[in-house]
């Protein structure tokens, strides 16, 4: 946890150093078979390019400690970032062949900001390519696999850096989340991950994939971690143009009374909902128990036109992948196929270096742009957000936070869903609602169920209005306790 480990290294316990050496031994040991990092920044007695050399950067650290100066918010913490936010002088290719050999020109804002605070950078990590997938099949550089059970996917698209948590690899990381990339894998892995408010963190160096949709944020083994993480990386940023600043009262909520849960999500008078798996709803009525014991009301509540996120997604957010990946052209930066003439060069590098799935994306994305399908699909399915927004607004009337699983079930088989991609968008049937309303929701790891001799984690999510952070992470906290 960051708080005890800066702790011990202000009273001289550990160092920074050997803080690095863990986790990068631990990589050793694990990595080979897990694939969660893309790239390790370097290894002790080794020198890394483009700076950040993590054992130089402990060293730093080290002395500063000695000379008594004050640890700052994530003094001598290793983190793992996701191959899609950009660490100056490092490799970043969102996993994908058509950005291979990209080196970034500058730091992400939230790689600033960990920076400033004494973060250590321990490398990159696998990701489904340009962030699309909910299992971190899609890499063109192979799965990452969950350390539950190697059989099984991680999630995605922030597998690499949920396996990176879960397994020790890592003491926290960053993901980004567009329709679940960080709850989704948190869950699968038994960690915690925050989806903040739509704007409350820069997405400044964050490969785009949906530029309205798109957050970063983190995942830690705690949610107290998560929070400590979240107040670094969030705040106004001139660089980006949707991120702004909400001005709420200041301190902790402590008015917090009243638990929602959907009944379009999930039933309290039945065992489940729209396939959910009965373990998993089996941990909501646990948890159900909990909140109860703690003094919360639950109520029941409708979000009657949630049922239609789904297919509201998937026409925007291939509508804006589509417009931000014409910038991967062979021309700027990254892979290039030579051609007769310059739309020869852009068919082959496209081919070469984009893989299935984002083909398929940018290819529903150019559909549902194009003159005469504009109107019937990407409009329409603008007007059903502003619907889902107004849901969730309605309910919050009534209630103070909402609570639902993150996934219909625990982790699945890798290669189980990648030959039908709709069984695989359904993954994300309780994550997604959440990005196009743009509302901040973690999911917090809640026991683990048995399947097949293993046992797999169970994460259950949490949502509260714009900007309201901080009742995740006080009712995050009662839930963490109870697993």
């Amino acid at each position: 946890m960051i708080k005890e480990t800066i702790e011990k290294l202000e009273r001289g316990e550990v160092s920074a150093r050997e803080l690095v050496a863990h986790y990068q031994n631990e990589i050793k040991k694990k990595d080979p078979e897990l694939n969660a990092y893309r790239e390790v920044f370097s290894a002790e007695g080794g020198s890394a390019s483009g700076g950040d050399d993590p054992f130089k950067t402990a060293e730093e650290i080290d002395k500063k400690i000695k000379h008594g100066d004050t640890p700052r918010a994530l003094e001598g913490i290793p983190f793992a970032i996701k191959d899609n936010i950009l660490v100056k002088g490092k490799l970043a290719g969102a996993s994908s062949k058509i950005l291979e050999g990209y080196t970034a020109s500058y730091d992400a804002t939230v790689i600033k900001r960990l920076r400033d605070e004494g973060a250590i950078f321990l490398g990159r990590t696998n990701c489904d390519e340009f962030a699309m997938g909910s299992s971190t099949e899609n890499s063109a550089y192979g799965a990452t696999k969950n350390s539950h059970d190697i059989s099984r996917v991680p999630g995605g698209s922030s597998g690499g850096s949920a396996v990176a948590v879960a397994s020790d690899m890592a003491a926290a990381a960053l993901g980004s989340d567009t329709g679940g990339s960080i709850r989704q894998p948190a869950a699968f892995c038994g960690v915690v991950g925050l989806k903040p408010t739509y704007g409350a963190v820069s997405r400044s160096g964050l490969i785009a994939m949906a530029s309205s949709l798109d957050q970063i944020g983190p995942i830690t083994k705690s949610v107290e971690d998560a929070e400590i993480i979240f107040d670094v990386i969030k705040g106004r940023d001139e660089l980006d143009a949707t991120n702004l600043e909400a001005k709420l009262p200041s301190g902790s909520p402590t008015s917090l009374k009243t638990i929602g849960v959907p009944r379009e999500y999930f039933s309290l008078a039945e065992m489940g909902k729209n396939g959910l798996d009965d373990s998993v709803a089996k941990k909501m009525h646990e948890a159900i128990d909990v909140l109860k014991k703690n003094g919360f009301e639950i109520k029941e509540v409708s979000l009657p036109s949630v049922d239609y996120s789904l297919a509201a997604y998937y026409i925007v957010m291939p509508a804006e992948v589509s417009a931000n990946l014409s910038r991967f052209d062979g021309v700027r930066y990254g892979t290039r196929e030579e051609g007769k003439n310059l739309f020869d060069v852009y068919t082959k590098t496209r081919a070469k270096g984009f893989g299935a799935e984002v083909r398929r994306r940018i290819i529903l994305g150019a559909y549902v742009l194009s003159a005469g399908y504009y109107d019937a699909y990407y409009a329409r399915a603008q007007k059903v957000r502003y619907l889902i927004r107004k849901d969730f607004e309605n309910a919050f009337k009534d209630v103070d936070v909402l609570l639902t699983p993150t996934s219909p079930h625990p982790a699945f088989k890798i290669g189980e869903k990648t030959s039908d991609p709709l069984s695989m968008y359904l993954e994300d049937i309780y994550t997604v609602p959440i990005n196009l309303a743009g509302l901040p929701a973690i999911s917090v790891p809640f026991g683990s169920v048995e399947k097949d001799g293993k046992n797999l984690p169970i994460g259950l999510q949490l949502i509260a209005p714009w900007f309201e952070e901080k009742r995740l992470f006080e009712v995050g906290k009662i839930l963490e306790l109870a697993k």
